[in-house]
């Protein structure tokens, strides 16, 4: 991720703590920018908010100080990107460390395994 860019959605689930913060601020969230950072939300843990026991989101919420709005709003921004993942609606990268020559072999691999974790993720209609 270059700093100062918005993270891909399509990469939600590799987001680093930063990446967490600077799409905070796209959804207007930004005022939990640093207490997510504390917490250590990245996108690993954004994407196993999906099986969060009642228990567990109402832990979350109390650790973030977060509006039940708010966490609302998170969630429904964590959708849309997981819907258009699944649409593949969102651009595929070759990330800076796999070479040129395989862009395409990548491209058409990492396309295929994003989509199926995607659906792993229990994305309900």
């Amino acid at each position: 991720m270059n700093k100062g860019q918005s993270p891909e959605p399509l990469d939600f689930f590799i987001w680093t703590v930063e990446d967490v913060g600077m799409w905070l601020e796209t959804i207007n969230l930004g005022s939990y920018r640093q207490t997510f950072r504390e917490n250590g939300v990245n996108g690993e843990y954004l994407e196993g908010m999906s099986m969060f026991t009642t228990e567990q989101i109402l832990r979350f919420i109390r650790r973030c100080h977060m509006k039940w709005g708010d966490f609302i709003t998170l969630c429904k921004e964590l959708r849309r990107i997981k819907v258009a993942c699944l649409k593949g609606d969102q651009k595929v990268r070759r990330p800076w460390w796999a070479p040129a020559c395989l862009s395409t072999v990548f491209l058409k691999v990492a396309k295929s395994n994003r989509q199926s974790r995607v659906v792993s993720l229990k994305l309900e209609p």
